[in-house]
């Protein structure tokens, strides 16, 4: 609205649907692989991100728009395991703690409103 941008302009830079727009004004989680252009448009990362380890690994799926198998194939894991971490069925051991750390801190240039 501060741009003065009709759903229609915003959907097509997004690369959406009009509906899409409408959708997500009203509430409705917009699909995972619109994160990044979302965050794109926007100019900032519109979620928060939380202090922990694992709730960080969450954020950074969800900025970079990534599903359990992207995410696994991009630190070398196993989704499955990926899934029991972020669901809280599983804590992550300190070794793989650390991996987890070590991953984010060699991802955060991504995450930087310039790259996005």
């Amino acid at each position: 609205m501060d741009l003065g941008l009709l759903q229609r302009e915003v959907a097509e830079i997004i690369g959406v649907t009009e509906s899409s727009i409408w959708n997500w004004e009203h509430g409705v989680e917009p699909e995972l692989q619109y994160n990044p252009s979302i965050t794109k448009f926007l100019g900032c990362i519109p979620f928060e991100c939380p202090d922990d380890t694992v709730g960080r690994l969450a954020w950074y799926k969800r900025t970079m728009g990534m599903n359990l198998d992207h995410l696994g194939e991009a630190m070398g894991r196993d989704p499955e395991q990926l899934s029991d971490w972020l669901s809280e069925r599983h804590n992550p051991f300190r070794k793989n703690r650390e991996k987890i750390e070590q991953y984010l801190e060699n991802q955060e240039n991504f995450l930087l409103p310039e790259k996005i």
